[in-house]
């Protein structure tokens, strides 16, 4: 059973932190949702906002000036926060991968092995616990911004919705999380 448990618990680990991986470095985090508007794509990201064009296909991707430039304050929260998950999440995974029953690691120490265990799952949830901030920051920054030009009765032409690349990294730090849950709570 305590097997079967670390499995499971590492292969949601695997998965949740490719998906932190995959957020932080894609840039659909904001997506147009206007419907009016079907001759381009527009996609915003942590490090760049892309345009699609539907027509042909042709993406132009436009790089942000500087990671230390001047940026909106809910990209440098977030950046800060995924990077922090992503690291997070990838020392617990090799902590676990180390800690798993059906490594010979430390063979002959079942407890400390345990123990590693039970450390990856503590450093799971932190990392999860972050990424999860850093995603619904980001979204609720979102939101309110498009709440804030509806109530004064602005249009831009454009509005914004979440993309998948936020959606991502809500997945993986639930993942995250719950992984952290098989390796604290149910594995002793």
């Amino acid at each position: 059973m305590s097997a079967a448990l670390q499995m499971t618990a590492f292969g949601l680990a695997l998965l949740s932190t490719l998906f932190l991986l995959l957020a932080t470095c894609t840039d659909c985090w904001m997506v147009n949702a206007d419907d009016s508007l079907e001759i381009s794509h527009k996609c915003r990201g942590l490090w760049r906002e892309c345009v699609t064009n539907m027509q042909d296909g042709v993406r132009t991707c436009d790089q942000y000036d500087s990671i230390l430039a001047d940026h909106p304050v809910k990209i440098v929260v977030t950046r800060t926060l995924l990077i922090t998950a992503d690291l997070l999440a990838g020392l617990a995974l090799a902590t676990l991968l180390l800690g798993l029953d059906c490594v010979k690691f430390l063979k002959e120490e079942p407890r400390v092995k345990l123990k590693m265990c039970y450390g990856a799952g503590i450093v799971l949830s932190i990392g999860g616990i972050l990424g999860f901030v850093g995603s619904v920051w980001y979204a609720v920054d979102v939101y309110v911004e498009r709440a804030m030009l509806v109530s004064h009765n602005i249009f831009l032409g454009v509005h914004y919705d979440f993309g998948w690349s936020c959606w991502l990294g809500m997945a993986g730090s639930t993942g995250c999380f719950v992984a952290s849950v098989l390796l604290t709570c149910c594995l002793y």
